[in-house]
């Protein structure tokens, strides 16, 4: 099932999960409010990014049963700029007070990984290569991160284990080489892609041989890439991945290879800074 069909279940779900973890048996602090009491908010862009999240945001008031609306003035992966009101909410002021840490968190995260995928792809504008994530996502939230890289500009790779096969050093150990590893990835049956790591030229000729869907590089120097996108000549699909950073990966791009993966895009985020500010007393 795609990313896209996965995701309003996910949504649901992580937001349970989220709010369970906060909430407990009752938000004791929210209690002190008027039952009742209508009020008003304002989400706040501390810097600049990209919006991502909005459906987990909107999620976690549906939730919680507060009818509490909410008005957004940008859309789902819109610039956005310091100083800059996200989004208007109304309703019950505990409700408001109730959901602001969770709705915020999903909505800095994946906006923060959003924001650094939309610098990677920037990066590499131009030259025909695209940016990949992998599955060094934090952990429950792996597809709202894998929706927040395609926000920014990015690309996915697999989703999990269970939607490629991705032979690497220890797999072709375990199965006696390259070529047995891929003759039982094509005899398993699945209409899968088969992607196999080398970690040199003599083991990149072997994974040509085996006819391999794509052939990751990893840790090649610049001028060893250069060397497999020549040896290849556009027969199989070239990733490269291991140490790539905003500072080198166009030098990388620019070797030739068809995509770029990087674990950075969601393991090393930052989330973006968001504030949420209550407009009245109650």
């Amino acid at each position: 099932m795609s990313l896209d069909k996965r995701l309003p279940e996910t949504i649901r779900e992580e937001v349970r999960r989220a709010l369970a973890e906060d909430v407990g048996d009752g938000d004791l602090t929210a209690a002190l409010i008027p039952a009742g009491a209508i009020t008003s908010a304002t989400v706040i862009c501390r810097e600049p990014g990209i919006l991502c999240g909005s459906a987990w945001f909107d999620e976690v008031f549906w939730q919680l049963e507060g009818e509490v609306e909410v008005f957004w003035n940008r859309r789902e992966g819109d610039p956005i700029t310091s100083g800059e009101t996200l989004c208007t909410l109304q309703g019950h002021a505990r409700t408001l007070l109730t959901g602001e840490r969770t709705a915020l968190n999903f909505l800095q995260t994946l906006s923060g990984t959003a924001t650094l995928a939309s610098l990677y792809a920037r990066a590499v504008e131009g030259t025909g290569c695209r940016v990949l994530d992998t599955r060094k996502t934090l952990p429950g939230l792996r597809l709202a991160q894998k929706h927040a890289v395609r926000t920014g500009g990015c690309h996915n790779h697999r989703i999990g284990l269970f939607d490629a096969i991705l032979i690497k050093e220890n797999h072709i150990t375990a199965c006696g080489g390259i070529a047995p590893a891929v003759e039982r990835a094509r005899a398993s049956g699945g209409a899968v892609m088969i992607e196999v790591e080398v970690e040199n030229l003599q083991e990149l000729r072997q994974a040509i041989d085996a006819r391999a869907d794509r052939i990751l590089l990893d840790n090649f120097d610049l001028d060893t890439l250069r060397e497999a996108v020549t040896l290849t000549a556009g027969r199989i699909p070239l990733e490269a991945s291991g140490n790539v950073s905003l500072e080198n990966i166009r030098a990388v791009a620019e070797t030739g290879v068809d995509f770029v993966s990087v674990g950075g895009l969601t393991k090393h985020l930052r989330a973006l800074d968001l504030s949420m500010r209550i407009l009245s007393g109650c």
